[in-house]
């Protein structure tokens, strides 16, 4: 299992805003696709996915404000999460 945390984009940033999932638990993803958007610092940014796998369970939905380092959500890999190995 791998946690999507929040990555700092600049030195000041510190929180961020969820603005929306584009994955849903249970979606297949992969790595580098992009899972969700943040705002911070009045301008969105795009989060991608670490690693292919599953969206397993977000913690944080839209709306929801998070500190860097928090984690949003986790990503299991398809064995993991009950579908058949990649």
């Amino acid at each position: 299992m791998t946690d999507v945390r929040l990555e700092s984009t600049a030195p000041e940033m510190e929180y961020a805003t969820i603005v929306r999932w584009l994955k849903r638990e249970g979606d297949a993803v992969v790595a580098g696709e992009v899972l969700l958007e943040v705002e911070a610092d009045k301008a969105n940014q795009e989060v991608v996915a670490p690693v292919s796998g599953v969206l397993e369970e977000i913690y944080a939905p839209a709306g929801d404000e998070i500190r860097v380092g928090d984690v949003m959500g986790t990503i299991a890999a398809p064995a993991d999460f009950g579908g058949a190995a990649a």
